[in-house]
């Protein structure tokens, strides 16, 4: 569900993980403020059914928020009535004009999202493995290490992962990412669109050093699709 609502943001890659990352740091508590910032908000209640809060912890706090919400408005429109009837006087003067530039305003936001988000693919264009070639090295006795790089929500929420793979918090990869050793080939996986946290973790292991690593292509999903063995462990 996540990912199918972030496919309308302008950054999918990020959404799913920044979503998760909020709701780690903040807890039920990010029901209050997700109103407040744009994307989190249609998120927000997909994830909290995920996490299991019951019914009524989210009505309390989503309703927190929808009144703090509503609240900032009304008190924004309240002392700067005066200035917001200048502004829609302007505004009326000028016409046509003013909803051309309200719109060359909006065109030139989403440009500058898209080049960012291209130039952020262009990142992305580095050598995958497949899950064929990996469960072939895993057979064959090769050994790589697997690096589970989800974020501690998205592996709570699973409850799976592929057989021998080490978890990774991006929080704390300096620790993480400083046990590797740079002869063994290196596989990472995630669970996002385009593998964009795999790939940054690649990047980051490659700036180290570390050439032999690849992230998996399509993920963990793409693993499970196939058919591949899986193995539960407790989330914690």
């Amino acid at each position: 569900m996540l990912k199918l609502l972030c496919q309308v943001s302008l950054s999918p890659d990020s959404c799913v993980r920044q979503t998760e990352n909020v709701f780690e740091r903040r807890g039920v508590a990010t029901l209050v403020t997700a109103k407040f910032l744009p994307g989190l908000t249609i998120v927000a209640p997909p994830m909290a059914a995920a996490l299991g809060f019951a019914p009524r912890t989210f009505l309390l706090y989503n309703g927190i928020g929808t009144v703090l919400y509503c609240g900032c408005f009304l008190a924004l429109g309240a002392a700067f009535h005066s200035q917001v009837d200048w502004l829609l006087g302007q505004l009326a003067s000028l016409g046509a004009s003013a909803l051309v530039l309200v719109a060359a305003l909006l065109a030139a936001y989403v440009a500058y999202r898209w080049w960012d988000r291209r130039r952020f693919l262009q990142t992305l264009k580095t050598a995958r493995v497949d899950v064929d070639e990996l469960f072939r090295m895993i057979s064959q006795g090769e050994e790589p290490i697997l690096l589970d790089v989800r974020s501690r929500t998205s592996r709570q929420l699973d409850g799976r992962r592929i057989p021998g793979a080490r978890p990774v918090d991006l929080d704390d990869l300096e620790f993480s990412l400083g046990e590797i050793p740079r002869d063994r080939e290196v596989v990472v996986y995630c669970s996002c669109p385009n593998e964009a946290s795999a790939v940054k973790v690649a990047l980051l292991l490659r700036e180290r050093g570390i050439r032999r690593v690849r992230p998996l292509a399509g993920g963990i999903d793409a693993w499970v699709v196939a058919g591949r063995p899986i193995e539960t462990f407790d989330p914690g």
